[in-house]
Formats: C-alpha cells, structure tokens, sequence
C-alpha cells in the first residue's frame, strides 16, 4: 500500500512539475518573441494568458509542503509565492496602466528562466529519481543574477502603481458601510514595497545557504 501511495505521489508530482514547466516555457517564448519583433510595450499582452496560469498554478505548492507532499518549508514557500501572485493579479491584471512598461519584460523573463530551471529540476527528480549535475547547478546559481533582477522589477513595478491605485481606488474599502471597516489598497501597496526591505535581502541570504548545502552534497558525492 505505501509503494503504491509512494508511486501516486511521484506520478502527480511529475505532471505537476512538468505541466507547470511547459506554461513557463510558453511565456518565455511569447516575451522573447514579442520583444524580437514588436517591443516591450506588447510583451504582457502576448503572455497573459499563459502567465496567469503557470503563476497561479503555484498555489497547488504551498498546499503540497502542508499536506507533506513536499518537504519545501512553508516559511520559505509562501512569501514567495505570495508576493508574485500579488504582482501578477494585483498590480498588472489589476492596473492596466502598468502593462506597457519595460519592467514587465525584466520581470516576466526573470520569473520564467527562474521557473523553467526550477520545474525541470524538480520533474526530473520525480520521474527520474535524480537530476544531472549541470542542472543543479543551474537550479542553484541562477537566482544570483535572476533574484535581483526579478525584485527589483517587482518592486519598480508596484512603484509604478501606486499612482493609479491611488487614482482608481481600486479594491479600496471607505467607511461609513455595513462592515464598519475600512480599507485602502494605496497604503497597503506601499507596506508590501516596505516589507520588499528587510524581505529580499533575507531571502537573498537564505537561498545562498540552500546553494551552499546542495553543492557541498555533489562535491562530497
């Protein structure tokens, strides 16, 4: 019975990971393809659709790591993914205004790269059993280029908002109402860039650790 369960998990955790990476590869594709032949100003559009969707599909992740399919620590799993779900749905779905910018092109190519490395590590781990090498390496040393690049349009980008969150009021909640609270989605887009602050370099310094552990293991193997 547990072989069975065992095989199960190894099999969804395959399909997941490889359905997921092939959605990144299709953003990919879209914004390099996009920015050849019409410009920044076109890439969110080419890649929305698939983008919603491979972004989205990462909250199945923080589900696996509470359910024990995974052993990625919730702690790490969960701001992540969080702050791109925010970017995703609540600055550019939210804030067309935001679309034509050339952050989005940084960000979009630095999440996918980031993902497309990431989900194949992990769907060969599954269905194989292992992975070579070159790609932990690649899944390990990346994020030191890729990590700055993507927080930094992460955090460009909210900047930009804020202008037409403010503008909009947009997801803002005012008194007086039946709930008697209050919301207002400016403030709160300006705590999400004060939490970017302390946020990134902590994660910055945790992922350096994660790639000093994976490598040593090969080194000593």
């Amino acid at each position: 019975m547990a072989g069975a369960l065992s095989a199960l998990r190894r099999l969804y955790l395959s399909l997941y990971n490889w359905t997921v990476f092939l959605g990144w590869l299709q953003v990919l594709y879209l914004a390099l393809k996009t920015l050849n032949e019409s410009g920044h100003q076109h890439v969110y559009k080419a890649v929305e659709r698939p983008l919603l969707l491979a972004q989205s599909a990462a909250v199945l992740e923080i589900l696996h790591g509470l359910v024990g399919l995974v052993r990625s620590p919730i702690s790490a799993t969960l701001p992540q993914i969080g702050s791109r779900l925010y970017l995703t749905w609540g600055i550019l779905w939210s804030f067309p205004e935001t679309q034509s910018h050339i952050l989005v092109s940084s960000l979009v190519i630095s999440w996918s790269i980031t993902e497309i490395i990431r989900y194949s590590f992990f769907g060969m781990k599954e269905a194989l059993g292992f992975a070579p090498s070159w790609l932990l390496w690649l899944r390990y040393s990346t994020f030191i280029l890729l990590y700055p690049t993507g927080i930094t349009s992460e955090v460009g980008l909210i900047y930009i908002a804020l202008q037409y969150i403010q503008k909009s009021e947009r997801y803002s909640i005012r008194m007086p109402n039946k709930w008697n609270f209050s919301f207002d989605y400016f403030y709160a887009a300006i705590i999400a860039l004060g939490i970017y602050v302390p946020g990134s370099p902590h994660m910055y310094r945790y992922m350096l650790s994660q790639r000093k552990k994976a490598l040593s293991k090969t080194k000593a193997a």
